[in-house]
């Protein structure tokens, strides 16, 4: 059996199709599915089948799937024993919220890449409900997210800070539609998100559905820039961690609106698997999220 073709298995899982495997892995789409037949051959099971647009594994797959994630894992010991910090090789999966990416995380990634510069690294900006999902099922080595609570006792996560939220809008809003305190409302504005699902959202949505506040539209774009530049627009108002529009904040082309809100704050944390194998690039990374701790 040629260990590449489990490698080869892993990429497929986290891209979801041969083709994007293929462009991942430097091979022609053929080889991949090459490769993939002469597993399934050896192993005398069908290990994919497709659902929709992605190929996701049989029952057959799932059950095997633990064995080739400790094989990958033994080679992987195996690669980086012995090798120093600078030689450290193989691959690392960071996920992250798309705020904590931009504004937060930049000193880290840029030390990781000074100290390992053989490492791959592969970085997920998207919602941290699925980011704890998959550290569970070990699709993400490390995550740095906000708490969302719900963790099971193999995941290890750790609190590195809290952060402010507020909501924001342009000071070109008028000054009657500036109120989120009062209940009882119909606001003719639009909320601008980018995830309606993400952690911040969910505490608005629940603030205005307590106080009996309804704003008439809701904006989803799935861009931090592209909110903070259609609020400034006077496009909408959005509710965001206070570091994220610090800077326009700051120089006025956003403003802050009153809330009664009793609990600002969000916790951000990181976290990964305790029964995985603290690989030399997973402990790196987490040595430097400890040095580099967020302020708020």
């Amino acid at each position: 059996m040629d260990l590449k073709y489990l490698a080869t298995i892993k990429a497929i899982l986290e891209t979801g199709s041969f083709q994007k495997a293929a462009t991942r892995l430097n091979y022609t789409q053929s080889t991949v599915t090459f490769q993939v037949r002469q597993l399934e051959a050896e192993l005398r099971v069908q290990l994919f089948e497709r659902v929709g647009r992605r190929m996701v594994l049989t029952q057959a797959g799932q059950e095997i799937l633990p064995y080739i994630d400790s094989v990958v894992e033994s080679v992987d010991r195996l690669c980086n024993f012995g090798r120093e910090k600078s030689d450290i090789r193989g691959v690392l999966r960071v996920a992250m919220p798309e705020t904590i990416l931009i504004y937060k995380s930049q000193p880290i990634l840029k030390a990781f890449r000074q100290q390992a510069p053989r490492v791959k690294l592969l970085i997920r900006s998207q919602n941290c409900y699925l980011t704890r999902n998959q550290i569970l099922n070990g699709d993400i080595d490390v995550a740095i997210h906000y708490d969302v609570g719900g963790y099971n006792p193999t995941i290890v996560a750790k609190k590195l800070t809290d952060f402010g939220q507020a909501l924001v809008a342009s000071p070109a809003l008028a000054v009657e539609e500036r109120d989120f305190v009062t209940r009882d409302q119909r606001k003719a504005l639009s909320l601008i998100s980018n995830d309606k699902n993400c952690i911040s959202q969910e505490v608005f949505d629940r603030y205005l559905k307590e106080r009996h506040i309804y704003v008439e539209n809701v904006i989803e774009l799935w861009s931090i820039e592209a909110i903070k530049r259609s609020v400034i627009s006077n496009l909408g108002v959005a509710f965001l961690p206070c570091f994220a529009a610090e800077e326009e904040l700051r120089d006025g082309r956003l403003i802050e609106l009153p809330t009664a809100l009793k609990e600002k704050n969000i916790s951000a944390i990181c976290a990964h698997h305790k029964n995985k194998w603290m690989s030399p690039a997973i402990k790196l990374f987490l040595d430097l999220v400890d040095e580099n701790i967020f302020t708020s």
